[in-house]
């Protein structure tokens, strides 16, 4: 991408971040609600109190219930607005922008001609009808009191300044027409209380020219308002057909994506986020919080400070997600270097773990909590984020031990990345551990910490073991049969382990839900846990382990091949293709590896070669369903498991 690419780009991120701005401050005022005082928040509690016990209403308590719902209209419609804005065109908001900046000059002009006109007046004195002008100072050539540092000369000549600066800059930006007559009169109008304050006028005149010199520009800027009524519309409805068309044509989520990658929506909020971090930084120095001794260092000060301010709203917890997103996909990008691996599927490491840190949020309320409690509980949430990525690089890290054993593949420079990464998923977790254990008491937390702690490390000793068989069959000159039994046996026993550490959690946040903090959000989670990671992770499990005994019992009822029917074959296995110790005989007379034909039974009852049906009578195995469990959760079907 090409520089002024780059520094288009950052403009029109940069032109998104007001309105993102709007919306925060909207948020920190609980949609105007939180502005209720002391007394207001008494009389709704004691109307409360007053129609649990059939008592005449106060009619102050009418007036507050207006009052707030008026706050809460106008906060609402503050926030439409700002999202409307934030969804426009780079084009429209452009030219929004604009009208605000000449509407904020206007202001901005008549406020310093309004404060430059006070103090003129305050200081001549506001009981003469005329007094000794700047102008007659300087005919008289009384230099010395033009350039009194206490006199109001100097505060003319600046307001002069300013006056020019704003009416070059309203000139050049104002949508209204630019007659020449027009863009003539407009430097007159704002310059034009600066020129009065000169001469020998009486000083009622002097109060009121700051407002009629603003007439001219505000009516300006009110006749571009009323002129593009009709355009807004137009182009708020031509919107509206545009996502219509869009929605039938490719569907919701498609518009979502579209709509999310066009606006740069986590770029936007990183930059929001950091500008918010900075705003915070400045204010921390400016009320010399640096300089307090608390038994703290100042730097850790500084960022409890601003991770507790960076997290006190819904749009501040949205900036800083965006900005673990970020964190975390470089560093799976990282470990994807260390690997030399490029995996597509293993880039969405950055969303998963945004998803899952802002439902940690707000999961935990983190806004609505104090600031001392919130930097703990922000921090324990950074804890059991990273735990969850060390799940997510074994997720990386698990098909490339497998893809290099199973493929033989002789680069031990590959083989060593793979394995230092997965001593750091084994060392890492136990070292913290012991710190979080050393330091912190028992806790629901600190319990789901250790569980996920403890399952990775399960993940990655069963996916050595399994790598470890691959290496031992690479080295063995005839077929292995019994691999595919120790590696499914492997696996039982890690995914039963996970599915026994997902009932500990289930359990562990119930415990939370009932006992320590409830929430709507909460109870969905646990739900959702429930029935994907342990009813589907069971259901699949014993399906699996089903198909298995099924399998088995089909294949341990075909006659086993003897030592001179296979030698009078001399031929390979048909499904694997590598020589023949031993075989079963199916009922065509066609040999094959019992390991083998028990996974092509997996997919289907018919023979490889001719399929012809290979087990006419299936086994019953709805009478001992009863006296199996299944001991062995696997996830995975048996045919992913061939070398």
């Amino acid at each position: 991408m090409s520089l002024r690419a780059r520094v288009l780009g950052l403009i029109e991120i940069l032109l998104r971040v007001p309105p993102v701005f709007v919306i925060d401050e909207i948020f920190k005022i609980g949609l105007g609600l939180s502005d209720l005082t002391e007394y207001d928040l008494t009389v709704l509690e004691e109307n409360t109190f007053n129609y649990s016990t059939n008592i005449n209403y106060d009619p102050t308590f009418y007036k507050v219930i207006i009052i707030s719902l008026a706050r809460l209209l106008i906060s609402t419609l503050g926030c439409i607005a700002a999202l409307c804005l934030f969804v426009l065109s780079t084009k429209h908001l452009m030219v929004v922008y604009m009208y605000l900046m000449s509407v904020g000059i206007v202001f901005i002009s008549y406020w310093t001609n309004f404060n430059t006109m006070k103090i003129v007046v305050s200081a001549i004195g506001e009981t003469t009808e005329t007094y000794p002008s700047v102008l007659e100072e300087l005919l008289s050539l009384n230099f010395k009191k033009v350039l009194d540092p206490s006199g109001y000369a100097l505060t003319i000549v600046q307001n002069y300044l300013i006056q020019c600066l704003l009416t070059f800059i309203f000139i050049n930006i104002h949508l209204g027409p630019r007659y020449s007559l027009l863009q003539k009169l407009l430097p007159i109008s704002f310059v034009a209380p600066s020129i009065l304050a000169v001469l020998p006028l009486p000083s009622y005149v002097l109060t009121h020219a700051p407002v009629f010199a603003a007439l001219l520009p505000l009516a300006l800027v009110k006749f571009v308002l009323w002129i593009s009524i009709v355009t807004v519309i137009q182009t708020i409805y031509s919107g509206y057909l545009h996502a219509r068309n869009f929605i039938s044509n490719f569907g919701m989520s498609a518009l979502i994506e579209a709509e999310w990658i066009r606006l740069s929506v986590p770029e936007v909020l990183r930059t929001f986020w950091i500008l918010r971090v900075l705003e915070h930084s400045s204010i921390f120095f400016l009320h010399g919080m640096w300089y307090q001794i608390d038994g703290y260092t100042p730097v850790f000060r500084l960022v409890k400070n601003l991770m507790v301010t960076g997290c006190d709203t819904l749009t501040a917890v949205l900036g800083i997600t965006s900005v673990v997103s970020y964190i975390c996909h470089h560093i799976g990008r990282l470990f994807q270097w260390v690997m030399l691996t490029e995996d597509e599927n293993d880039k969405s490491i950055g969303t998963v773990s945004a998803i899952l840190f802002y439902i940690l949020a707000l999961q935990t309320g983190l806004t609505g909590l104090e600031p001392e409690k919130r930097f703990v509980r922000l921090c324990r949430n950074f804890c059991l984020l990273f735990t969850a990525l060390l799940h997510f690089i074994h997720n990386i890290v698990n098909p490339l031990l497998m893809s290099l054993s199973a493929s033989h593949n002789p680069s031990l420079k590959r083989h060593l990345r793979a394995l230092t990464v997965c001593a750091f998923l084994v060392l890492f977790p136990i070292m913290l551990l012991i710190y979080l254990w050393s330091h912190h008491g028992a806790s629901t937390w600190l319990l789901a910490v250790t569980a996920f702690s403890i399952e990775v490390i399960v993940k990655v000793a069963v996916s050595l073991a399994i790598y470890t068989l691959f290496l031992m069959d690479a080295r063995r000159d005839t077929f292995w049969e019994g691999l595919d039994d120790y590696v499914y046996y492997i696996r039982a026993f890690g995914n039963t382990i996970e599915f026994c550490f997902g009932i500990f959690l289930f359990f562990n946040g119930a415990w939370i839900l009932v006992f320590e903090s409830g929430g709507a959000i909460r109870a969905v989670m646990m739900c959702i846990h429930a029935y994907f990671n342990i009813w589907c992770d069971a259901r699949a499990g014993w399906s699996v382990f089903m198909k298995r005994r099924t399998a088995v019992h089909k294949i341990e009822s075909l006659p086993e091949a003897d030592e001179e029917q296979l030698r009078l074959l001399d031929d390979v296995c048909a499904i694997c293709y590598q020589e023949m110790k031993s075989a079963k005989i199916t009922r065509c007379r066609h040999f094959f590896h019992g390991v083998c034909l028990r996974k092509w039974l997996y997919v289907q009852d018919r023979c490889p070669l001719c399929h012809e049906i290979l087990h006419s009578v299936d086994c019953d195995d709805s009478k001992e369903n009863d006296s199996i469990r299944p001991v062995a959760v696997a996830n995975e079907d048996d045919t992913n498991y061939n070398r």
